[in-house]
């Protein structure tokens, strides 16, 4: 199957310069946050949300290239991801992410905790100084509902009356929040219309809602070494995903395993065939595949590029990681 980074063809050059200024900028005045920075940003992450922003400047902007704010709102996207999977790694004291070690499991709590507040906080140093009040208003919400997505996970564990929507909204704030605001960012620094910003943030909304529905699929269909972590570790933890969500509304017994927090001998491994035997899977593929579909309507008005064609292929990446 093809890889998602050998989509990024017309940013690959921009992507290289991006680690290896992520790396500078981070760690230039502290040696323990240097080695943070390199263990970070060299670890072969796969540079989504940042290369999606590259695209979509260079898409915006066929005619004079990728400015240096744009470059630059590339960076603090990557960084408040960062941030954010550092902070979220402590709290879930997850060992590995893809099979690297975390940083807390590599630095300890102190240093991870510091690591991830000093990201936060020098990407709202950055995006103040882009000197657009839009992008900041823009960017600042993305922190905001990345805290409000982790609360919302965390006081909803076990809950079997979670509804698809609140689901979605929930994975909105963890997951597409980022791609839609620094999206629509670019139409901003881009001087584009008010119609377009809007869907560039569309775009981003849905592309970043399909991209956590098939995650949440793969944790029952993956391997545990595809996944970097335990297959069904998700429904174990009690965080409730689109495949159970419809699962329960056919096999009504799967809400009373999930309630008693699988306490009896064998419950969860039933929970997992339960979940396999229903449509739940299905239904959960249905939902990505309508969210994919909006997200590549969204880029419609773009001129047609090479960074267009890779942006709508990056969005039929999401689905082709279900094969």
């Amino acid at each position: 199957m093809t890889s998602v980074t050998s989509l990024f063809a017309p940013v690959e050059a921009d992507l290289e310069l991006l680690t290896d200024n992520l790396k500078n900028l981070v760690g230039a005045r502290h040696k323990i946050l240097y080695a943070a920075a390199e263990h970070l940003f060299g670890a072969g992450g796969k540079r989504i949300r940042p290369a999606i922003v590259l695209l979509l400047a260079r898409a915006t902007q066929a005619d004079q290239g990728i400015t240096t704010r744009h470059r630059r709102l590339a960076e603090i996207t990557e960084m408040i991801h960062t941030a954010s999977l550092v902070h979220d790694d402590v709290v879930d004291e997850s060992a590995t992410r893809r099979g690297v070690p975390t940083v807390h499991s590599h630095f300890g709590n102190r240093v991870a905790i510091l690591a991830g507040d000093f990201l936060f906080a020098q990407s709202s140093w950055y995006l103040a100084n882009l000197d657009n009040l839009d992008v900041v208003k823009l960017l600042s919400r993305v922190i905001m509902d990345l805290a409000e997505g982790e609360i919302r996970q965390g006081l909803k564990h076990f809950d079997t009356t979670l509804s698809i929507e609140a689901y979605l909204e929930k994975s909105y704030y963890k997951t597409a929040t980022l791609i839609a605001n620094s999206a629509k960012a670019v139409g901003v620094l881009s001087d584009v219309s008010e119609e377009l910003a809007e869907n560039l943030y569309q775009f981003g909304r849905s592309l970043g809602l399909a991209y956590q529905v098939v995650d949440d699929i793969l944790d029952f269909t993956g391997s545990a070494d595809v996944l970097g972590k335990p297959a069904g570790s998700d429904l174990r933890s009690g965080n409730l995903t689109a495949p159970v969500l419809y699962a329960m509304e056919e096999v009504p017994y799967l809400k009373t395993l999930i309630d008693r927090e699988f306490s009896e001998a064998e419950d969860f491994e039933q929970a997992i065939e339960l979940v396999h035997n229903s449509q739940g899977i299905a239904r959960a593929r249905v939902l990505a595949q309508t969210h994919v579909k909006h997200a590549v309507s969204c880029l419609s008005d773009l001129p047609p590029s090479d960074s267009r064609q890779a942006l709508e292929d990056i969005s039929t990446y999401v689905l082709r990681r279900l094969k």
